[in-house]
């Protein structure tokens, strides 16, 4: 016969869901390294793709990375490296970023690219380089000025999709669509007037990783650790959101102030990853449903799995760009749309069976 008072019982299983989470979260960082390694050694010049003539062997690509020697030195951290740690900062910034606009919107289609929150950011970049104030003048100038543009768009994507106080899911998809192709219409507009630039800016909107830095890694950096872990330490009320809000405002949580905060960091990180990479679409939409479909819905966990996740899904789709098509490049937003496009037709179809059998 069990002795065991509900309490202790009660503490098992809460000390047995911490080290569940824990080993996932050690699961997933773990995998996220074995990415970052891999992706390190593929290349047009190897050890692992197309190489050309001159191929970099195992041993000499492990020196030059770890010991920082050799005559591939300057090839791996110039280029490989400032390019494989950005595509895992903006791709866990992304798919972050979808978390919370899944929970806020409490909508399973929605993602900084499909309401439009990319294109406003796309928008405000393109803005400031076609104006002079590029990386050179300062780092932080485009990502502050996509970051405005961003913000504005997705409170008018809430604003458009809200009928009396509450939020309609058709109708906050369909304004998403229109406010990016009014915005990309914009964009548009200014690649007609710089025409010098129009293949630089035409492959920058596709979303392309080819000019990473240091000081991009560093500043998507910044807003990413900032924005997951304001999104993580509310992952308890955004459980809470997902109940409505009156249940959420008896549990102690304001849904306005919320919304606004977790739109707000959304924003940021959309608009740091964009302002860099350009649109690279469907991240935020794909990385959470199929972290969602492992370990569930608690944002405590989901939040997390997402951001290591997310950054696993754009380097291996990062690495397949650089060299599915050598010696040329493809964009690495091409990529992800392949895969997107089809998973989100898929999640229209399903949700609309859903609603009808209900």
């Amino acid at each position: 016969m069990d002795t065991s008072s509900p309490n202790e019982l009660t503490n098992d299983d809460l000390s047995s869901v911490s080290r569940r989470r824990m080993l996932i979260l050690l699961g997933l960082a773990g995998l996220l390294a074995i990415s970052i390694l891999v992706a390190l050694f593929i290349g047009t010049l190897g050890p692992i793709g197309p190489a050309a003539q001159h191929r970099i062997s195992y041993g000499d690509a492990l020196k030059a990375i770890f010991s920082r020697s050799g005559e591939w030195e300057t090839i791996f951290w110039d280029v490989r490296i400032p390019r494989v740690l950005l595509a895992g900062l903006v791709g866990a910034a992304l798919a972050c970023a979808g978390t919370a606009m899944q929970a806020v919107f409490r909508n399973p289609l929605a993602d900084p690219f499909i309401i439009g929150v990319s294109s406003g950011a796309a928008l405000g970049a393109a803005t400031a380089g076609l104006i002079g104030l590029t990386a050179a003048v300062s780092v932080f100038l485009p990502p502050f000025f996509a970051f405005i543009t961003a913000l504005a768009t997705v409170f008018a994507v809430y604003a458009l999709g809200t009928v009396r106080g509450k939020v309609y899911a058709d109708t906050l998809l369909l304004s998403g669509v229109a406010v990016a192709a009014f915005l990309g219409a914009i964009v548009s507009f200014l690649i007609y007037f710089v025409r010098e630039q129009f293949h630089q800016l035409i492959f920058w909107l596709l979303g392309s990783l080819t000019l990473a830095s240091w000081d991009m890694v560093l500043v998507v950096f910044i807003a990413t650790v900032i924005g997951s872990l304001l999104i993580f330490l509310h992952g308890r009320d955004l459980n809470a959101l997902l109940l409505g809000d009156e249940t959420a405002h008896n549990l102690g949580v304001d849904p306005e102030f919320l919304r606004k905060l977790m739109l707000g960091v959304a924003a940021l990180m959309t608009a740091t990853a964009v302002a860099f990479t350009g649109i690279i679409g469907f991240v935020g939409l794909i990385v959470p449903h199929m972290m969602r479909l492992v370990f569930g819905a608690d944002h405590r966990i989901l939040v997390p799995a997402s951001t290591l996740f997310g950054g696993v899904f754009l380097i291996l789709c990062d690495a397949v760009a650089r060299t599915v098509a050598a010696p040329t490049e493809l964009p690495v937003g091409v990529i992800t749309a392949l895969c997107g496009g089809p998973f989100f037709i898929y999640l229209l179809r399903r949700s609309r069976l859903g609603g009808e059998q209900r």
